[in-house]
């Protein structure tokens, strides 16, 4: 559900994520009330003298509907649209599930866009590093000898160092003024860099039993290559555990982006990602008098739970004894 979102978001999303309002402020959630049998939108108005007030006008209301023309998007990256799930389809009648931001634009519709740069960094990241981490730890255990000695040794130096201090560190070779795609891909890179030590050398002590086996042997036997070995029949038995444990790293991955980006050295404005709307909640001031900043924290929280319980749920029907 997390994903189809994800991919769906300018067609959820009420707004584009750089729509602004320059009349709405800081503007509280606006939700859609019940009117008989359908749903309406109330009209705000802004509280003559106060800064960042507004109060509903509960008589003045619009109809909510769905399938409303309203800002373009592409669709799947690809395919121009303006149609969009729900709506009022009128400026003075916005809908603001979870208010806007100092800049008046929409916190529903950027965390929408937001999961795309977020999910999509924590899924392209595991896939990359665990790639690599299983060839590598594949390698080192079939081959033993000088070979898993350097393998192993640079996996313990890279693990060696806490992660949040070796993510910084390598975002430092990097220019600070890169765009938003650019960064997209340097995050995807670090992430993937540091976190294949330790899919390498689980693999590796699955690799050092495997190639005992049976089956291992009789590929031997057969004359296939090394690599055809591994590959084929090695890495294939390992799969049961790599795929738990990258559903229960996926969260990881997305949090590495949320540090990076809340850090002002990852995604950059205007782009939307979890990690740079919650520079917004850093100001206390703000967060007391407008605590809807923090939905993409609330965002992250639900994402790591649903990874966390789809990972113990993998892993207890991969656990023949449960």
């Amino acid at each position: 559900v997390l994903y189809l979102t994800a991919i769906l978001a300018g067609f959820v999303a009420p707004y584009h994520y750089e729509s602004d309002d320059r009349d709405r402020f800081f503007h509280p959630p606006i939700l859609p009330q019940l009117d008989g049998l359908r749903l309406v939108v109330p009209k705000y108005e802004a509280v003559e003298g106060e800064q960042f007030k507004y109060l509903p006008k509960r008589t003045d209301t619009k109809p909510l509907r769905c399938f409303i023309k309203g800002d373009k998007y592409k669709l799947f990256a690809l395919i121009p649209c303006e149609t969009h799930l729900f709506g009022t389809g009128e400026k003075d009648y916005p809908l603001y599930l979870f208010g806007t931001d100092q800049f008046g634009r929409c916190v529903f519709s950027r965390i929408l866009y937001g999961s795309q740069i977020s999910l999509s960094i924590g899924l392209i990241g595991i896939t990359l590093s665990f790639t690599f981490g299983m060839l590598n730890g594949g390698v080192s255990g079939y081959f033993g000898g000088h070979v898993d000695t350097v393998i192993m040794r640079v996996c313990e130096l890279i693990m060696s160092i806490p992660s949040l201090y070796l993510i910084l560190a390598l975002r430092n070779t990097f220019p600070s003024n890169i765009s938003s795609t650019q960064a997209y891909a340097m995050i995807i890179a670090i992430l993937s860099l540091i976190g294949w030590a330790s899919m390498a050398r689980v693999v590796r002590g699955m690799a050092l039993s495997l190639r005992e086996r049976q089956f291992v042997l009789a590929a031997r036997a057969l004359g296939a290559t090394p690599w055809r070995i591994i590959t084929r029949h090695i890495l294939p038995s390992t799969f049961s555990y790599v795929i738990v444990a990258a559903t229960l790293s996926v969260p990881y991955y997305i949090l590495g982006e949320v540090v990076l980006s809340y850090l002002a050295v990852g995604i950059q404005e205007p782009q939307a990602s979890w990690g740079n709307m919650l520079t917004a909640a850093q100001n206390t001031e703000h967060l007391q008098s407008y605590p809807w900043l923090l939905a993409p924290g609330a965002a992250i929280f639900i994402t790591v739970l649903a990874f966390n319980f789809l990972g113990d749920g993998l892993r207890d029907a991969a656990d023949a004894k449960s």
